[in-house]
């Protein structure tokens, strides 16, 4: 039969009628027949699952109602079960209960026996079984999984009672969370079921939330240990099945694993703390080793610049003292200084008379020592007078005045320092038992001034007017100033000169000589002719102003903005020459028309630096500038007031602020007013001064209305 369906290798079979069929019960499942077929094949209808082809089914009785009643197992293991198909009807599958059967599942059942009154009898090894239905209850069996305690540690008891409600006896209620110290982490749970049929059959189900992925397995054990858990919010969940498969409702146990302190909040910012310190202490270590090494290097580095910043310094003031300091930045920027052509120069040359026959009878290193004494007094004397030493050949000394800043004060300054050689040198013939004495002669004209060489540098002047001035000097008496018909009527205006005759040079012809004898009494201390007194200085402020006057025009030419349509170069002059004539008007002493003329052009011209306020910025580029035309302390701050009262409205005080304001505003009354006027209009609009020509001549007509001149003039 094995090749017509049936397993191969089977040890017994057993036949038995049903109301469905003949059932063939083997050790590997059972089998029914087909007939047509001539082929056997496995049970489907009585429910058992023969898919491990392991099943066997023994014995198998059918009652009455044609009830099945079977015992079955697994081949190879202790696996019993017995229970009752109930019959459906023809064709339907069999309902399969083993439940009711289940406190006998160990039994080994050898027959079956249907008696009376639905009561079956199990006959085996273990004894007789009786089983009458009416005792069996089919209602669901209440099961509790009961939590007994919870141990913390190995031996602290936190929790050992239930809380029972209606439905269910859990744990402790969820709303009162014990909160367990990190040292107590390790947990164990101890739950049971209080039911008492089989209890070996109770089994049991947990897992931890936050900790377990799952439920476990069913196992028969009553306690669970857990160890070593982390911080956190923990859930204990254990659920019982009976021997009957009935499930409990699940036992809950909340609880908090607090962390350890190293792991607290406050531990963190600790340690957030502590890093950031030891990163702070890090890089203030880094940064005082870098300052250090900073330092270390800036020290080293100061002491070579300042080695090289003197080094620089020698050079440049031995550059100083040869080269004058326009054309030593010149050279030292560009590597070379250009020449320049000066109209106005003049040129002083002196040298020692007999010098060669003193030179015979005395120690050269004395001779020097001589020389050195009163070129030293020389230079002193060019430097203080602004005049530029050129060069000392032998026993001569030259020097020229006007370059490299020109000027028109320069042939005057440079008489005056003749004087003081002249005078050093009389004084120092009355000390010395040598006669030492010097000629000297000057000429004014034109010149070319530069550096010759490219390693030792030399800043020399060339031209007629160099030649001449020598010849002044060769030409000359011990003791006398001689100088050229040029420069007499240059300064014959402040010195005494005495006409001495005609020189033949060459392609110049005749050149008409003068002995300077001394300052002219009246511009002169004691009338002594050697030292200057203040009417020389007033006199001579007045060439100075023509240099300062070029000077600054020449400044507000090129820097003033395009669009000052009315505060322009053009203003400027006319306010000069408006000073100039109600100065004379109100008969002003020469003096206070200096001072007048020196405010009228320097009124505007901080236009050069800014529109707003531009009569302080005037003050200030004042205050920076006269100076150095030799104007006194008292003068600029009297030059100051008279810029700061044209400030508008006006507010003059003084007669000379008077007549500044006057000047200032003197269009008003003239004819060109209305083309003034327009230039004024256009360069306060283009600021934003004035929004609208009606407004311009409403201000305009107020401004008129209400005006005053200060002066009758």
């Amino acid at each position: 039969f094995e090749s017509n369906g049936l397993p191969k290798n089977h040890n017994w079979i057993d036949v038995y009628n049903s109301a469905q069929g003949v059932l063939f019960s083997t050790q590997k499942g059972v089998y029914r027949y087909n007939y047509k077929k001539d082929m056997f094949y496995i049970d489907t209808v009585l429910g058992l699952d023969y898919s491990s082809s392991k099943r066997w089914v023994y014995p198998i009785t059918e009652d009455n109602n044609s009830n099945l009643w079977l015992s079955s197992g697994v081949e190879g293991i202790f696996d019993k079960e017995t229970a009752v198909a109930y019959y459906k009807g023809q064709g339907k599958k069999y309902l399969l209960k083993s439940v009711p059967f289940r406190k006998i599942k160990d039994y080994i059942i050898e027959s079956i026996y249907p008696d009376f009154n639905n009561v079956v009898w199990f006959g085996g090894f273990d004894g007789l079984i009786r089983f009458d239905p009416k005792y069996y209850n089919n209602a669901p069996i209440f099961l509790k999984t009961i939590l007994r305690q919870v141990i913390i540690g190995h031996d602290s008891i936190v929790f050992c009672g239930v809380s029972t409600t209606n439905d269910a006896i859990t744990g402790i209620s969820d709303t009162l969370i014990p909160k367990f110290q990190y040292r107590y982490n390790h947990i164990t749970f101890n739950f049971s079921a209080p039911f008492f049929e089989s209890p070996e059959y109770v089994f049991y189900q947990y897992y931890l939330e936050n900790f377990d992925k799952e439920w476990s397995t069913w196992e028969h054990i009553h306690l669970k240990e857990y160890t070593n858990l982390y911080e956190g919010q923990y859930v204990f969940h254990v659920r019982a099945k009976n021997i009957y498969n009935n499930l409990s409702k699940e036992a809950t146990y909340h609880f908090i694993i607090k962390p350890p302190v190293w792991r607290t909040w406050y531990a963190v910012l600790i340690y957030l703390v502590l890093l950031a310190s030891f990163i702070l202490m890090l890089l203030k270590w880094r940064a005082y080793s870098y300052a250090q090494e900073k330092f270390k290097l800036e020290y080293l580095l100061a002491e070579r610049t300042e080695e090289l910043v003197k080094q620089k310094e020698r050079a440049e003031d031995l550059i100083a003292n040869i080269l004058p300091k326009d054309t030593a930045e010149e050279l030292a920027s560009k590597g070379h200084a250009t020449r320049k052509k000066y109209k106005m120069v003049t040129v002083l040359f002196s040298d020692v008379q007999g010098f060669t026959q003193i030179a015979e009878h005395m120690n050269p290193e004395k001779l020097l020592d001589e020389l050195d004494k009163f070129f030293l007094q020389f230079d002193i004397v060019v430097e203080k007078l602004g005049i530029e030493k050129i060069k000392t050949i032998g026993d001569a000394y030259m020097c020229a005045g006007g370059i490299p800043q020109k000027n028109r004060t320069n042939p005057i300054d440079v008489i005056m320092s003749a004087i003081e050689m002249q005078q050093f040198m009389k004084i120092l013939r009355k000390e010395s038992v040598n006669e030492w004495d010097i000629r000297i002669g000057i000429h004014t004209g034109p010149v070319i001034a530069g550096v010759v060489g490219s390693k030792k540098f030399s800043y020399d002047i060339w031209g007629d007017t160099v030649n001449i001035a020598s010849r002044m000097e060769s030409s000359g008496k011990a003791g006398e100033i001689n100088i050229s018909e040029v420069t007499h009527e240059l300064v014959k205006d402040f010195f005494d000169c005495e006409y001495r005759g005609k020189l033949p040079v060459k392609y110049k012809g005749e050149i008409d000589m003068y002995f300077v004898k001394g300052i002219k009494p009246e511009l002169s201390v004691n009338s002594e002719g050697i030292m200057p007194n203040e009417e020389f200085f007033k006199k001579l402020q007045f060439i100075r102003f023509t240099d300062l006057e070029e000077t600054l025009m020449n400044k507000l030419d090129k820097g003033l903005p395009q669009n000052l349509y009315y505060h322009n170069i053009k203003h400027t002059i006319d306010v000069m020459v408006q000073v100039e004539i109600f100065g004379l008007g109100e008969n002003v002493s020469r003096d206070e028309l200096l001072l007048l003329k020196t405010a009228a052009l320097f009124h505007d011209s901080g236009f050069l630096i800014g529109y707003e306020d531009h009569e302080l910025l005037s003050i200030k580029i004042a205050k920076d500038i006269l100076p150095q035309y030799q104007y006194t302390d008292q003068q600029i701050k009297t030059i100051s007031e008279m810029i700061f009262a044209t400030k508008f409205p006006p507010s003059p005080r003084t007669k000379l602020e008077k007549i500044l304001c006057d000047a200032d505003l003197d269009y008003l009354g003239r004819a060109d007013f209305i083309p003034v006027s327009q230039s004024l209009f256009r360069e306060l609009y283009e600021r934003g001064k004035i929004h609208s020509i009606d407004e311009w001549n409403k201000l305009q007509y107020e401004f008129i209305r209400n005006h005053q001149y200060y002066t009758e003039t």
